[in-house]
Formats: C-alpha cells, structure tokens, sequence
C-alpha cells in the first residue's frame, strides 16, 4: 500500500507530456505477454522517475505481475497485485500520457473478478484470453 501521501494534489498536472522510454519498451513487452520482462523495464523507468507518474508505471506493471502470477499458477500473489495495481491506477485520469487508463482499470477488474470465481487449485485453467494489452495512443 502507498506509503506517502497518495495521491498527490498535483496528480493530473503530470500527465501531460511522453512516456519515460523505458515504460513504453515495458508496455511494449506487456503488450507482447512478456510479463517478466515488461515489469524489469517499467520498474527502471519507475525508479527513474521522480514525479507522480512514476505510480503509473507502478500500476501497469503490478497488472502485468498479476498475468504473470495467473500464468504460473500463483492465485494468492496474483489477487495480492491485482489489488494493489487499483491503489495506483485509481487516481489517474482515463487517460494520461497516452495511455488508456481508464480501459487498463476495467481489464484488470475483469481478470480480477473472473480469477475471484475460479477456485485456486483451477487457476492452471484460467482464460488468459482476458489479458488485454495497454493501450498506448
């Protein structure tokens, strides 16, 4: 859970402007279903940010964890991240450097709910078809 102030009352003035270019090679790694990599590449552009976009890019990638949890049979890790993504999407405005946070929130909530009716020793069976890339314009 956030341990500062969250969120930051200047919290929209930061979304006009480009993505940092390692959270576009992340989401372009997100985007491809290379949940490991993406998250190597958008945790270096969140340290590398100081500002509050920087929890952008903490949000997408703690989306792409909870793929990568589902993918490797980890129900409770990928419920945990699925949850804390919501604590650093939810602020945002729908959409914010391009990104399309508003469609990224209802995908997550959508895998979300489907893996909160799939009993955990099911998860291996999980429709990963749900997974949905970032949309970036």
């Amino acid at each position: 859970m956030p341990t500062s102030p969250w969120p930051p009352p200047n919290l929209p003035g930061c979304c006009s402007g480009s993505l940092h270019p390692l959270a576009l090679k992340g989401i372009h790694l997100f985007n491809a279903g290379d949940y490991f990599a993406a998250h190597e590449e958008l945790e270096l552009a969140w340290r590398a940010e100081k500002g509050p976009i920087r929890e952008l890019y903490r949000g997408i990638l703690q989306v792409g964890v909870s793929y990568y949890h589902i993918r490797r049979g980890n129900y409770r890790g990928a419920i945990k991240m699925l949850r804390y993504s919501k604590v650093w999407l939810e602020p945002f405005p729908d959409h914010c450097r391009g990104v399309d946070v508003a469609q990224l929130r209802r995908d997550a909530l959508r895998v979300e709910s489907a893996l909160l009716a799939t009993p955990p020793d099911q998860i291996s069976g999980f429709d990963q078809s749900l997974f949905r890339p970032v949309r970036v314009q």
